[in-house]
């Protein structure tokens, strides 16, 4: 989280900064509607490059994912930025409307305007003769923009409607950076400032006919076929496996990857709940019905049904140096230790008689009960060599990390992977932070929350 938000403001600054070298004096100007000029540039500018940053995320590039921490992180940045490009769209909005407004209600009087001096260029004559264009499809794209992330953050409406109606901020992004190149001040573009938003905004008007052309992630999608399919009603949880052929470059336990099914191209996230074996190339997804998208699972899937998958991405790969690990599935979110556990058995069978790096604790609480899952479970940590806890909730209560300490005496030593509600996460981070781990480097959690 911490890298999220240095990224988030960060972006922010060093726009800000160029901007006001580029114009030093536009924050000393004399009266408001000078004023008013200078901050419908600075909260346009912001709100393009929240925008801007966002829509190359939109691409879920390789080069950033590590260090920012996995694909679920780069996501929430993506939400993050995609909130702040709308309040800062609307801030630029006010400032622009909001003086005229004024004037027309009689409440500033506009100051005289003297005749225009000449265009200096024939591309500020040029940049002059769009000017009231780019105004008008600008204000537009502004609305449609704020009606399609609201669709995006109103978590009521269906995954279908968000993911068949996203792709088309792109077009209203490309309509803004139109907007932006003719209205931002000519004299920005020769600066430092003009050359990084220039960057901004080729790469991500890029990226932007990428999204529209249905093209996000093509080179890593390969194909495959569902093979098995297990409900358990208990939990209202499907399991399913899906063969591939060929093309998958492997996963590690932890990662993740987007299923597409059918004839629609709505490609969802889920953790792959299986180790990768090259000698049979199949992958194994968990899913809950938790919203309309996993609701209809288990309706529409079928045995031999054609699938496409695309990834793996995600870094909650396991990987520290800690000598104890303590593991928490909550729900759901046993899925990723599922393939862990896999991983580790099949370790242990590949080299007899190496000693454990690691050891594990497992704790996985849930609300549901079934005695299949949960023998399945217990399968496959005692051939990982796993100590497993289960906890139900009506039966033994909510896990605390107060409990969790109590049954890991050395928990100081141990690096802590969550993976289950944000809610529950955030509230066993603090605990183990107020109880002096250091959380920054050794509490590991997933942020998904898709519907």
């Amino acid at each position: 989280m911490t890298r999220i938000k240095t990224i988030f403001w960060a972006a922010l600054a060093l726009v800000a900064v160029l901007w006001f070298a580029a114009d030093p004096a536009a924050l000393r100007v004399a009266g408001f509607f000078p004023l008013r000029g200078a901050m419908v540039q600075i909260s346009g500018l912001l709100a393009m490059t929240c925008m801007s940053v966002a829509m190359i995320l939109a691409l879920r590039p390789r080069w950033p994912e590590r260090w920012i921490g996995g694909l679920d992180k780069m996501y929430r940045l993506h939400k993050w930025l995609g909130i702040g490009g709308l309040v800062l769209a609307i801030v630029h909005w006010l400032w622009a409307k909001g003086p005229k407004w004024a004037v027309g209600f009689g409440w500033l009087t506009r100051p005289e305007r003297g005749p225009r001096p000449a265009a200096g260029s024939a591309v500020e004559e040029v940049l002059r003769t769009w000017r009231g264009t780019a105004e008008g499809i600008g204000e537009w794209a502004f609305y449609a923009a704020v009606l399609l992330i609201a669709v995006a953050l109103i978590h009521r409406i269906s995954y279908r409607a968000f993911y068949q109606t996203h792709r088309w901020l792109a077009l209203a992004y490309l309509v803004l950076v139109f907007h932006t190149v003719v209205l931002m001040k000519l004299p920005y573009w020769s600066s430092p400032l003009g050359l990084v938003m220039a960057l901004l905004l080729a790469y991500a008007s890029a990226a932007a006919l990428v999204v529209l052309a249905r093209r996000v992630g093509a080179r890593r999608k390969v194909a495959g076929t569902v093979t098995q399919l297990q409900y358990f009603p208990e939990l209202r949880v499907l399991r399913g496996d899906i063969d591939i052929p060929q093309g998958w470059p492997g996963h590690k336990p932890g990662q993740f990857a987007f299923v597409t099914t059918g004839d629609t191209d709505d490609a969802h996230p889920f953790t792959i709940a299986s180790a990768w074996n090259p000698a049979e190339p199949r992958l194994t997804f968990v899913t809950k019905e938790l919203g309309d998208y996993t609701q209809r699972l288990p309706e529409v899937l079928h045995i031999g049904q054609p699938a496409r998958i695309e990834g793996p991405y995600g870094c909650f790969t396991f990987e520290d140096d800690c000598a104890r690990q303590i593991w928490i599935g909550g729900g759901i979110g046993i899925t990723p230790f599922i393939a862990r556990m896999q991983q580790l058995a099949m370790d242990r069978q590949a080299y007899v008689g190496r000693p454990r790096v690691q050891q594990v604790d497992l704790f996985h609480t849930t609300a549901d009960w079934s005695e299949d899952a949960i023998a399945q479970l217990r399968a496959d940590a005692e051939a990982a060599g796993i100590r497993l806890h289960v906890l139900h909730d009506g039966r033994d209560g909510r896990l605390t990390g107060e409990r969790i300490r109590q049954t890991v005496p050395d928990w100081q030593q141990a690096s802590i992977w969550f993976c289950g509600p944000a809610g529950f996460g955030a509230a066993l981070r603090r605990d183990f932070a107020a109880s002096g781990m250091p959380v920054a480097r050794r509490f590991h959690q997933e942020l998904f929350a898709m519907r």
